[in-house]
């Protein structure tokens, strides 16, 4: 009863507070009232933020498509230099370099002569976020009709056909034929999508490894983890500790050439399908980075139920990946990926305490959100069995 009362108090008050905010008259008072100014100001230049986005998501591109941040990134350059490297013309420049610059990607030294921003420094650098912007491409094609591609279900969309797993994914566990067509696929038809991840995955695996300490356990092994990039990372600063790698067969293929060319043959490669076959024993710590968000919950389910029966007593499980409802971030897991999921055609956002829940429903006896430096990038669940 008495959340019922709070539930109608809070619909009350949430109906009269929209009813205030949707008048004119309410809108132009708090613009020119000295204690109410400066709030509706952030108000209304974050909601032309929101609406802009778009225009300024594609000026980012233009620059780095146009060579602009490579180049800066070189050195300064004049507009007539970097006209001439883009192919363009000096007015057109002109008008992409002003673009750049209130975006912070660009930023004038002088006279006729461009650097790097602070946005575009740091961006410079990051060949997983110059991946995705090249990426993104394909997914914006999706969102030219944000309606269509509601209408038109999970999965019907060109990011489905990048993302080769996914459209069987959307429709639930794949038809025998199906499964055996995607388990059996060359290298060539999983090689973009393992590049993407490949290139985007350190900064994540950073975040994991400066919150979570491995040096406590005798054998990780990744699932899903397509050529080895977080397992590399690992590498990097617990190089005694024993790996494995477990993804499917042409992903596994594609990775050893890359981890033998990094000294990282020791890890064990095992190809297979965590939806149609157990995961191999032997350690002490399971990882799932940037999983079980791709897939829906029957999936995700069963992948724990595996993941705590290839685990011993105390083992761990770790999830690392952007989640729902982040403080901060709800642009991020909610929007983002909400919407990207959706095309791709397989899984969902969840909240950590989804993820607690279920780890719970699958039989660990413990489990807890550990905090990382860059939530908006990832959280960090880890349960023991």
């Amino acid at each position: 009863m008495a959340e019922e009362r709070a539930k109608g108090w809070k619909l009350r008050w949430l109906t009269a507070r929209n009813r205030v905010l949707m008048d004119p008259g309410f809108q132009r008072f708090a613009m020119r009232n000295p204690l109410l100014r400066r709030t509706a100001q952030r108000h209304a230049n974050s909601m032309f933020q929101v609406i802009s986005g778009f225009v300024q998501t594609k000026a980012l591109t233009a620059a780095v498509d146009a060579g602009i941040v490579r180049r800066l990134a070189a050195g300064a350059a004049t507009m007539a230099e970097l006209a001439q490297g883009a192919g363009l013309a000096l007015d057109a420049m002109q008008r992409l370099l002003g673009a750049a610059r209130a975006i912070d990607v660009v930023e004038s030294a002088g006279d006729d002569l461009w650097v790097l921003g602070q946005r575009g420094a740091a961006l410079a650098s990051n060949e997983g976020a110059l991946a995705m912007i090249e990426h993104h491409k394909i997914f914006y094609d999706d969102l030219a009709d944000p309606i269509d591609l509601l209408k038109r279900g999970r999965g019907k969309s060109k990011l489905a056909d990048f993302w080769t797993y996914a459209p069987a994914a959307g429709r639930g566990e794949p038809a025998a034929a199906d499964a055996a067509s995607w388990q059996g696929a060359g290298e060539g038809a999983v090689a973009p999508y393992s590049a993407l991840m490949a290139a985007s995955q350190p900064m994540v695996a950073q975040q994991v490894i400066d919150a979570y300490r491995f040096d406590r356990h005798q054998c990780l092994m990744d699932v899903g983890g397509g050529h080895g990039a977080f397992l590399a990372e690992v590498a990097a600063r617990h190089p005694r500790l024993a790996m494995k790698l477990f993804d499917l067969p042409a992903v596994v293929e594609g990775a050893r050439a890359k981890l033998a060319a990094q000294g990282l043959s020791h890890i064990a490669l095992h190809g297979g399908s965590f939806r149609d076959d157990p995961l191999p024993q032997g350690a002490d710590v399971i990882s799932l980075v940037r999983i079980c968000h791709d897939h829906d919950d029957e999936v995700v389910r069963a992948l724990l139920r595996k993941a705590h029966a290839a685990l011993p007593s105390g083992g761990r499980l770790l999830i690392a990946e952007p989640m729902a409802q982040t403080p901060g971030a709800e642009t991020m897991g909610d929007a983002y990926f909400g919407l990207y999921l959706w095309a791709m055609g397989s899984g969902r956002p969840r909240t950590a305490q989804a993820y607690l829940s279920l780890l719970a429903e699958a039989g660990f006896t413990s489990a807890r959100e550990v905090r990382t430096a860059l939530p908006m990038a990832t959280r960090l669940i880890v349960a023991e069995r």
